[in-house]
């Protein structure tokens, strides 16, 4: 893990991502990446539009870069390597680019999440990314003053399908010098019995040389409470899903356990795309 990219807004929630990111990059040697994304067509920055084009875009401009030196003299970011960058996209297609372009390791992101009618409608710009994002997305709630990650909740049916996001999941583990407590969530709709899966968990972690882990069955009325319950049971630091990266109409009907947990759960998020 060398490049960390965090998205912002200037918001608090985005300098709480931020400060969770100055102690990942201090503990592991990483760059930073500021990204601020304007949400104008991009003709309106092209130097040889109209004069009345311009106004506009080179005001946000210039407010995101005095926004950025401001943030960079915080102390918590002394002696670390700071790059900034201004992108004119919705904000998922900027955040991949950029983690295209630059070759990003992580992504940190701050949410307060969004509830009710716009949650089902429109979502909030974090859930975007992380239904999109290539890279693994760290979804910050709170302030953490210290971050460090003991006990590392990952959530999965076990199938063949998670087993490139697990392998993601256990690096960043070793990473972190973390245990991981597989944990599947059985529901009245979605039954299996212990014996299957434990059996099914049992056979998906010997597929991988890793042995810092537990395994886990919990019942619960969904698997997101199942998962909140469980991890709030353990204190666990993070939780970890797999995400389908579901759009449209399909993401409409089905929904997304992992983009649910980004919006809900007061613990740190982090989701790792099949």
């Amino acid at each position: 893990m060398k490049k960390i990219l965090v998205p912002t807004d200037f918001s608090f929630q985005a300098e709480n991502a931020l400060k969770v990111a100055a102690q990942l990059a201090k503990k592991y040697d990483c760059e930073i990446y500021l990204l601020h994304i304007l949400e104008i067509p991009l003709h309106k920055v092209d130097a040889l539009s109209t004069y009345n084009n311009l106004p506009e875009a080179i005001y946000f401009m210039k407010l995101a870069h005095k926004q950025f030196g401001a943030l960079k003299e915080k102390d918590y970011l002394q002696d670390l390597v700071i790059h900034e960058t201004v992108e004119f996209h919705e904000i998922f297609k900027g955040v991949f680019q950029v983690c295209k372009k630059h070759d990003i390791d992580l992504v940190v992101m701050g949410s307060n999440g969004v509830n009710g009618l716009r949650e089902m409608l429109i979502g909030s710009n974090t859930e975007k990314v992380v239904r999109t994002s290539e890279t693994p997305v760290l979804v910050i709630k709170n302030e953490h003053k210290v971050f460090d990650i003991n006990n590392f909740v990952f959530a999965s049916d076990f199938k063949d399908e998670s087993k490139t996001s697990y392998k993601k999941a256990m690096a960043l583990a070793k990473v972190l010098g973390a245990k991981m407590h597989l944990l599947m969530v059985n529901t009245p709709t979605k039954f299996i019995t212990s014996a299957r899966a434990e059996n099914r968990m049992k056979h998906f972690a010997e597929s991988f040389k890793f042995f810092n882990y537990s395994t886990n069955i919990y019942n619960d009325l969904t698997i997101e409470k199942g998962i909140m319950n469980f991890s709030k049971s353990i204190e666990a630091d993070l939780i970890g899903m797999s995400t389908h990266g579901r759009q449209g109409i399909s993401h409409f009907f089905n929904g997304s356990i992992s983009e649910d947990l980004v919006n809900h759960a007061k613990r740190p998020v982090i989701t790792f795309k099949i």
